[in-house]
């Protein structure tokens, strides 16, 4: 485990510099939009832009990367993010905004695709699930502590625009010393949503409703602890309960769906999730009781953030390992496009409805997964399988590159 790490530190210490980036800007955006006078609908439209931009980027990059090199790709996007996070400084336009975080969400995109990559060219079968498991913690702790970081400065002030593009700017400095290697990287092939429905229901019918509780617990969380009073520092405390609660029960969950039919984990998850949800609504000011609050939070974070990497095993169950990078390209795509209405319909809701509505919302997204997983079960011709390979933690912001670590696991612990 230490040695993955040693060997791969200084992808490892760029990474954490552009999470801690990524969740500071998602975080402030939010906060310097209500200082504006966003409606609590326009935020969500904008937030919306980066799981837009990381869609398009799945497509774009890889052709980038074969033209120009990881190098010169890696570095053109981190300075088109630190570029785009200083435009919100210079312009209170909303659609300039969305245009920023579309262009947000295809650079990130892009830096997860060659980072993952080099980190795939470091591993081989001694260290690749210590890298992996390694790269998870260091993805989802980097955007908790970016989170936290939102109450170093006052609400509106400049400073934090500043300084996530300084931090952006510095990950260039240890990944571009140690990129010694040029790895190759082939454009995935294509699975249609089709065929992999086909494959797995349960699988894309999860990744996009998961999608969309993603991405209203990761946009609209903050809206919903400014508009009920919490303060600037307190609701990145908020936030980063919720992220944490993912941290802590990715690995636990990961391993009750490997004892455990895959699908029954999935729905007693979304079942939990609408049960808390439920729980939020009948207290009806759940914000004046900080235990119930956070604790709320930290749970339906626990059991929701992992429940993507248990749809993706649970895709993977079904096919080949030559099978699973195309599989997992259209699972992130799947996953995205219900990102991008996670944002807008949790803050429509709000907007609309106020706290009550938000946590309906998230409650009947839930329990639709949850009756989708029952579904399956009883009527599906598929059983469980038998010989079904351990869960990885798979960050939702995972590209195909380590889906093919994983990949190259498999095939090299098969005798």
């Amino acid at each position: 485990m230490w040695g993955a790490i040693r060997a791969a530190w200084p992808l490892f210490v760029g990474m954490i510099l552009l999470m801690v980036s990524n969740g500071l800007l998602s975080t402030i955006l939010t906060i310097r939009a209500q200082e504006i006078g966003y409606s609590e609908t326009t935020i969500g439209l904008v937030q919306s832009g980066y799981p837009i931009g990381f869609i398009l980027s799945c497509f774009i990059t890889p052709i980038m990367i074969n033209h120009s090199g990881h190098v010169r790709v890696f570095a053109a996007l981190v300075s088109i993010a630190s570029t785009s996070a200083l435009i919100h400084l210079i312009t209170e336009d909303p659609a300039i905004w969305v245009v920023m975080r579309v262009l947000s969400g295809f650079c990130f995109s892009g830096i997860y695709i060659v980072a993952e990559s080099w980190l795939n060219s470091l591993a081989d079968n001694k260290n690749r699930g210590s890298l992996l498991s390694s790269y998870f913690v260091v993805q989802t702790a980097g955007y908790m502590v970016g989170q936290l970081m939102i109450g170093l400065s006052a609400p509106g002030a400049i400073t934090l625009f500043i300084f996530t593009s300084v931090l952006l700017s510095v990950s260039l400095v240890p990944i571009l010393i140690a990129a010694t290697t040029q790895p190759s990287l082939e454009e995935p092939q294509r699975v249609t949503i089709f065929e992999l429905f086909h494959i797995s229901p349960m699988a894309v019918i999860g990744g996009f409703f998961i999608g969309i509780s993603n991405g209203g617990l990761a946009f609209v969380t903050a809206i919903y602890a400014r508009n009920v009073g919490l303060s600037v520092p307190m609701t990145g405390y908020l936030l980063a309960a919720t992220t944490l609660g993912g941290l802590l029960f990715q690995f636990p969950l990961g391993k009750l769906s490997d004892i455990f039919d895959r699908r029954l984990v999935i729905i007693i998850s979304s079942i939990i999730n609408g049960l808390v949800c439920f729980v939020m609504v009948s207290v009806g000011t759940p914000h004046l009781y900080p235990i119930i609050l956070f604790g709320g939070f930290l749970i339906m974070g626990g059991f929701t953030l992992p429940v993507y990497s248990i749809c993706m095993a649970h895709m993977n169950d079904y096919l080949k390992p030559q099978q699973m990078v195309a599989a997992s390209s259209t699972l992130v795509l799947v996953f995205s496009a219900g990102m991008v209405i996670g944002p807008i319909g949790g803050a429509f809701v709000l907007d609309r409805f106020g706290g009550t509505g938000m946590y309906v919302f998230y409650a009947m997204v839930a329990l639709i997964m949850a009756g989708t997983g029952i579904q399956r079960l009883i009527k599906s011709d598929k059983g469980e399988v038998d010989d079904k390979d351990n869960a990885v933690p798979f960050a939702a912001t995972t590209t195909p590159e380590a889906t093919q670590m994983h990949v190259d696991d498999l095939t090299e612990s098969t005798p």
